[in-house]
């Protein structure tokens, strides 16, 4: 299976901190935000992922990513010119996902729970589309999905005015090879964009939409927003300090996936220098598991 990273986008809604970089290297208390979303899909096993930005941000993306290869993955870069939907990416990404599923993820969310990863590594495999349904108090700035009495997928809306349900649907969705032509045949909605619910409602009329609520206790936050992303930073500054482990390590999720050895790990806490994370990483190294 190939991610996809959406990292595109103006960012203004966190104008004026977004006018010179893109929000998606803002940092989430110690880490880039593009981190964590690139993070969700290594820990799903994903190893070939696109990273789509705007044209004038893509040089700063690889100064941060460079090639993945220090994460032990593959990162190709591509560009949405204009901030055309969700659902553009697939035709952007089309020769890079060529025969395979894809995992696409927006580039503002972060994932993080215990075991997500071998969670949603279930939905590599997966014929039709997957996508994920989390209660929220402010549902009418997501897509919103509705379930019938039986527990099956009635409708799907993007961002309603009066929202049927509290269960939004994350920026987290699987599918098979069929997304690419779905995509392409898709017509603008009247915000001029190939809108994501879109492409799931074609998956929903096919009959091949599986929607799951991700279990208790995994965290989703959207950090487009001043507040989301105060609150994100804070989340993962919490969790850290109290259990001593870091939320979206590369370098350690690479590693304890052993898609680089001791030696290449080795080489990057070198790289560090005398930093906080070549000491966490020194500790990953003397303390495999």
């Amino acid at each position: 299976m190939k991610g996809i990273v959406l990292a595109g986008g103006t960012g203004s809604r966190l104008w004026p901190i977004t006018r010179g970089v893109s929000k998606q290297l803002l940092p989430v208390y110690d880490k880039p935000m593009i981190h964590y979303p690139i993070a969700t899909l290594m820990l799903a096993g994903i190893r070939n992922i696109a990273i789509i930005t705007t044209p004038s941000d893509q040089e700063a993306f690889k100064q941060v990513l460079g090639s993945g290869s220090r994460f032990g993955v593959e990162f190709e870069y591509f560009v949405q010119g204009e901030p055309k939907g969700i659902a553009e990416a697939f035709v952007i990404a089309e020769e890079f996902i060529s025969q395979d599923k894809c995992a696409l993820i927006l580039g503002d969310n972060l994932f993080h729970g215990v075991g997500l990863g071998r969670h949603l590594s279930d939905f590599t495999y997966v014929q039709g589309a997957q996508i994920f349904a989390y209660k929220v108090t402010d549902p009418s700035r997501y897509g919103v999905v509705s379930f019938d009495k039986n527990g099956k997928v009635e409708t799907l809306e993007e961002k309603p005015a009066i929202p049927r349900t509290s269960y939004a649907v994350p920026g987290l969705y699987f599918y098979d090879n069929q997304v690419i032509e779905i995509a392409r045949n898709l017509q603008p909605s009247r915000r001029g964009e190939l809108e994501i619910t879109a492409v799931n409602e074609a998956y929903l009329a096919m009959n091949q939409l599986q929607v799951s609520i991700l279990p208790n206790g995994t965290a989703w936050m959207d950090t487009g927003t001043f507040s989301s992303l105060h609150e994100a930073g804070s989340y993962v500054r919490a969790l850290q300090d109290r259990q001593g482990n870091k939320i979206a390590c590369l370098e350690e999720i690479a590693f304890r996936q052993g898609w680089i050895n001791e030696n290449e790990l080795q080489a990057i806490i070198e790289s560090y220098g005398q930093t906080e994370f070549a000491i966490y990483l020194t500790e990953c190294l003397d303390n495999p598991r």
